[in-house]
């Protein structure tokens, strides 16, 4: 049987599932009202469910291989919601969790093979320049960049980053060492007005 979660570790636990990759206190508190933060969070990086990272001063979180097998475990309980049914609405999310896991077995399916449902590119170049630069507004290089987006195509990514130079929220320039650009430079570059770009900068928000 999973280990047994408080409500609020619990409710983390399923954002974190069905989100792709990283994502930061700030946001998850913007978009669904949560923080991990203190003896919570402590609790489940102990448990090395979570591993957590101080990105701009600001906890970022991600499922580990442990976390998602114990995800993987509790939505397939047709037990009561841990540790003990308090809400109903929190009672119903258990039932219906119980209802998909029927048709994922009967189909050999685990959550991970069709979650998270889709990638909000833009965090993702936002955490993965966090991750490189120094210090806000720090020129780094879009091949740099693009190396810590996984599988996230390219096209998308162009398109993200020429909107984020449109508004003004990047800053996108050409390496002006044109002997110093390797063949990965040239590839990563995107083109803005003609012209191909190969750094970026993003200023604290």
């Amino acid at each position: 049987m999973a280990q047994r979660l408080g409500h609020k570790q619990t409710a983390v636990m399923f954002i974190l599932m069905g989100y792709a990759g990283e994502i930061s206190n700030r946001e998850m508190k913007a978009r669904f009202g949560y923080t991990l933060d203190g003896k919570e969070r402590r609790e489940l990086n102990d448990l090395q469910f979570v591993r957590s990272e101080i990105v701009s001063r600001c906890f970022n979180h991600e499922l580990t291989d442990s976390g998602w097998a114990w995800c993987d475990e509790e939505v397939r309980l047709a037990t009561p919601p841990p540790p003990a049914a308090k809400s109903v609405i929190v009672a119903a999310q258990y039932q219906l969790m119980s209802v998909l896991v029927s048709g994922m077995e009967r189909r050999r399916l685990r959550p991970a093979d069709f979650l998270p449902f889709e990638v909000d590119v833009e965090q993702r170049v936002r955490e993965a320049y966090q991750k490189l630069a120094q210090a806000p507004g720090e020129w780094v290089g879009l091949a740099r960049l693009r190396s810590l987006l996984g599988d996230v195509p390219t096209e998308e990514v162009d398109e993200v980053l020429r909107e984020l130079s449109r508004t003004r929220q990047v800053r996108l320039v050409p390496e002006s060492n044109r002997k110093a650009l390797t063949p990965a430079d040239h590839e990563a570059a995107v083109r803005v007005g003609g012209e191909g770009n190969h750094l970026i900068s993003i200023e604290a928000s």
